[in-house]
């Protein structure tokens, strides 16, 4: 039994960080976020009963045992929902660099959802495969739903927490430009960094009490398809988040110099010339500038020409993960 899904990695507007539950993964904030086309992760999962464990590759590496904890937790859910013990081998390949604050987890833990149910006989099952994917990383919930997407705050224990979808792309055509500024993975995963944040950060009561605001005005922004609103939402959340771990002790900071630099030029295109363009980042380095169709193009070269700036990209919202090649 073979199955492949994709995905698309999402960039949450209001931003999940931190857990009411560690062991379930489940969110002690809600988060908003879009679905990027163009940003994918595709799986395939092949059952082998001749394996003695679950092999798992990404972009052409065989991950170690620990490495590939949480993708073999995820195929013994469904093992267990499927009443088999076979083993899989996984192969996972990404079309932008991984674990860089670019969101490879959510499109990954999407597409192993999909796919591993439907390798193993299971239907398919968007919110069921929200509820598995999620307790490989939460962001993963949102990317098995297209456009717009929420991933309510939890209670601990609740293990049937899934996403659910606002808004299908076309409800909004906005446009997301990202700034690759580093292609190294992160020196601290967001597991970790979230667990240092509430252990130690002074700011992270306060975050906990915030975010739920902050989402709120994301929802009506959305709902309203208002770009000053949500802008200034959206770069309000990042920044509680980052400021939160960046009190933390050991400080955790993810913002390399060009990072910097390209916030400094969107807030300059937006006070200077009047351009609608707001900036978001996720736990990693790249920064993304959201704003309107008819101004992507001259903000990503603008973006393309800040020192330090590797790459720029064009997004859009994208579609719900899916099946490419079902088992016969």
């Amino acid at each position: 039994m073979r199955a492949t899904a994709v995905a698309c990695a999402n960039i949450a507007f209001a931003k999940y960080w931190g857990k009411a539950d560690p062991w379930l993964n489940i969110p002690a904030v809600p988060s908003i976020s879009l679905t990027l086309r163009g940003l994918e992760t595709v799986t395939t999962v092949e059952l082998n009963p001749a394996l003695e464990c679950d092999e798992i590759t990404i972009d052409g590496e065989l991950l170690s045992p620990p490495e590939s904890k949480r993708a073999v937790e995820l195929l013994d859910a469904v093992r267990a929902c499927a009443q088999s013990r076979c083993f899989a081998k996984v192969l996972s390949r990404n079309n932008f660099p991984k674990a860089s604050g670019l969101a490879s987890s959510a499109s990954g833990f999407a597409a192993l959802s999909v796919a591993a149910r439907a390798a193993y006989g299971l239907p398919f099952d968007p919110v069921e495969s929200s509820r598995l994917a999620r307790r490989g990383s939460a962001s993963a919930a949102r990317s098995l739903f297209g456009g717009y997407v929420e991933l309510p705050q939890g209670l601990p224990g609740d293990d049937s927490l899934a996403a659910r979808p606002l808004y299908p792309p076309e409800h909004w055509e906005l446009r997301l430009v990202v700034a690759i500024v580093c292609e190294q993975p992160k020196k601290m995963g967001s597991r970790p960094a979230m667990e240092q944040t509430r252990a130690s950060s002074p700011y992270y009561a306060a975050w906990l009490e915030h975010a739920p605001k902050l989402a709120q005005r994301i929802r009506e922004a959305i709902a309203k398809r208002d770009i000053e609103a949500l802008g200034h939402a959206s770069e309000a959340s990042f920044q509680a988040m980052h400021a939160a771990a960046w009190a933390a002790e050991p400080s955790i900071f993810y913002l390399e110099p060009a990072s910097v630099e390209a916030l400094h030029t969107i807030r300059s295109m937006r006070e200077k010339e009047g351009i609608p363009v707001f900036a978001t980042m996720d736990a990693g380095p790249q920064v993304k500038a959201i704003c309107l169709p008819e101004h992507a193009e001259a903000i990503a070269q603008r973006l393309s020409n800040t020192k330090g700036v590797l790459r720029v990209l064009i997004t859009q919202p994208g579609p719900a993960a899916s099946l490419i090649e079902s088992p016969s």
